[in-house]
């Protein structure tokens, strides 16, 4: 094997292409060649082939095949200009088809969808089994406040239909929940009593949703959203003259306020942070937006602490610390998730927050990988649907007999809240007088850009989100910021100078 090969790590995905020139196109994400940087100290992986016709979402990872990309997202409603040219990799067997083997998906979202799409893609004769707690097939769970919105009904979540695994020879078992796993045996236990054998395990349970220690919070009618289960008891408990209260100012807690809203059901979000979306946003970029939510009918509390959700045998109200009663008959709670690691760690894997996995997205035992929320790259757990994406596709790969590598990704975030177009990368707060900044506002857009020693390291972008990929590749590419940090800024030429980019 030559090592003395050079290395290339795709900035948006984390995969590593081995070679004396980077890729044209990413095999996992479809990035194209200035989106890679020169790495060191790397072990060769195995080089894919270039495919085009495709196009990839921004914004849900919607893959759409055609010479053009769709007017707009069939998955998340996107417009075409959210869409980039995509490349998945060519089919390439590693192992030869007499050399079987029985590889299991532990978790039905879309890193275990991924996972067994690339695993089979890998390697045609491999066993491949999904095992799934829910007892409906794999859906885009982003897509989820659509469906409690009434925008689409429950046949459009579905990633797959049952077809599509019977065509793929893919054994996926719904309402399967695992008990544990014995590495020495390289079986895993069920809590119906079912015991399977593995020659590659692959853990993608995700997370769980986290619920505070509130007094009430295990009343009727007060839910989390995080499943179609979920989202099946919310819509059967909604009427107009039932109020609803969301505790959880983050992105899918709004996304729920605005599936209701829709509905015309009165609903009311209440933020124990002083601001809206505080990891994604500063403090002046959180206020807008509030503006913006308040109009669309949504009552808001910013600051607010939960002291009981009160009733009797349902919820009747929310009571805060300061003594503020909301009425309600319905109560959401979106405060953040947990990783689900609880197996993991009574089967003696290295677990941190996550499931710690190293660049092929092993565990500590060679055999059983991890990808999704529930895993732990260099101390960082994604939590989101791209990232997912891409590591069970790395996972299922080598769990077939690749090589491939994720080098972890720039935390970006591509949001559309209540149809409002929101980009945010990087520092987005400055730590000291060293870092810069520099604001536009413009109607109802604003752009933040905050830079240290002459370069970009974080932005911001709301109501307008085109320049997203721009301020990607600047960011990755530590692009020399001095020519339009001195001088007059002006939020049109600074423009056109990221759109070089």
């Amino acid at each position: 094997m030559n090592t003395a090969q050079k290395a290339w790590k795709c900035t948006v995905c984390g995969y590593i292409h081995y070679g004396e020139e980077a890729p044209d196109i990413c095999p996992v994400c479809g990035a194209t060649r200035e989106l890679f940087e020169e790495v060191i100290n790397a072990a060769p992986s195995v080089s894919q082939e270039k495919k085009s016709g495709f196009w990839r979402c921004l914004n849900c990872e919607y893959i759409h095949e055609g010479d053009a990309p769709p007017e707009s997202c069939p998955v998340c409603g996107s417009p075409a200009d959210s869409f980039e040219v995509h490349a998945p990799e060519k089919s390439k067997i590693v192992i030869s088809d007499s050399e079987l083997q029985t590889i299991i998906i532990i978790g039905g979202g879309i890193a275990g969808i991924s996972a067994a799409e690339a695993a089979r893609k890998e390697n045609k004769a491999a066993k491949i089994i999904i095992i799934s707690k829910e007892k409906h097939f794999a859906y885009y769970r982003l897509n989820l406040t659509r469906y409690l919105a009434g925008e689409i009904d429950s046949s459009q979540l579905y990633l797959h239909d049952q077809k599509w695994y019977e065509d793929n020879d893919i054994d996926y078992r719904t309402d399967r929940e695992l008990c544990s796993i014995d590495k020495t045996g390289k079986v895993i236990s069920l809590r119906n009593g079912e015991k399977l054998s593995y020659d590659k395990l692959i853990m993608t349970m995700g997370s769980h949703p986290f619920i505070p220690p509130i007094a009430g919070a295990n009343r009727d009618n007060v839910t989390a959203l995080r499943t179609k289960d979920d989202a099946d008891f919310i819509i059967n408990q909604l009427q107009p003259s039932i109020p609803a209260v969301v505790i959880g100012g983050g992105l899918l807690g709004l996304e729920a306020a605005g599936a209701l809203s829709a509905r015309g059901i009165d609903v009311t979000v209440i933020e124990g942070f002083r601001w809206l979306l505080p990891r994604q946003l500063n403090e002046k970029a959180g206020k807008l937006l509030e503006k913006f939510v308040e109009k669309s009918g949504i009552k808001l509390i910013s600051s607010g602490s939960v002291k009981e959700i009160a009733g009797d045998d349902r919820v009747r109200s929310v009571v805060l610390e300061d003594g503020r009663i909301i009425d309600a008959g319905l109560v959401i709670i979106s405060t953040g998730v947990r990783s689900n690691s609880y197996i993991a760690r009574l089967s003696g894997l290295e677990v941190n927050k996550g499931i710690v996995v190293n660049n092929y997205l092993q565990s500590s035992d060679k055999h059983i990988y991890a990808a999704g929320d529930i895993s732990e790259h260099h101390g960082m757990s994604y939590g989101t649907w791209g990232p997912s994406m891409f590591q069970g596709t790395i996972a299922g790969m080598n769990a077939a007999g690749g090589r491939s590598e994720f080098a972890g990704i720039a935390r970006s975030n591509l949001l559309k809240v209540l149809g409002y177009d929101l980009f945010s990368i990087g520092q987005i707060r400055g730590e000291d007088a060293s870092f810069k900044s520099i604001e536009f506002t413009e109607h109802e857009t604003y752009f933040s850009f905050f830079f240290h020693d002459n370069h970009m390291v974080g932005a911001i972008l709301m109501g307008d989100s085109q320049l997203s990929s721009s301020v990607k590749n600047v960011i990755d590419q530590k692009i020399d910021c001095s020519p339009v940090l001195s001088g007059k800024k002006e939020m049109n030429s600074f423009k056109e100078w990221l759109k070089q980019f």
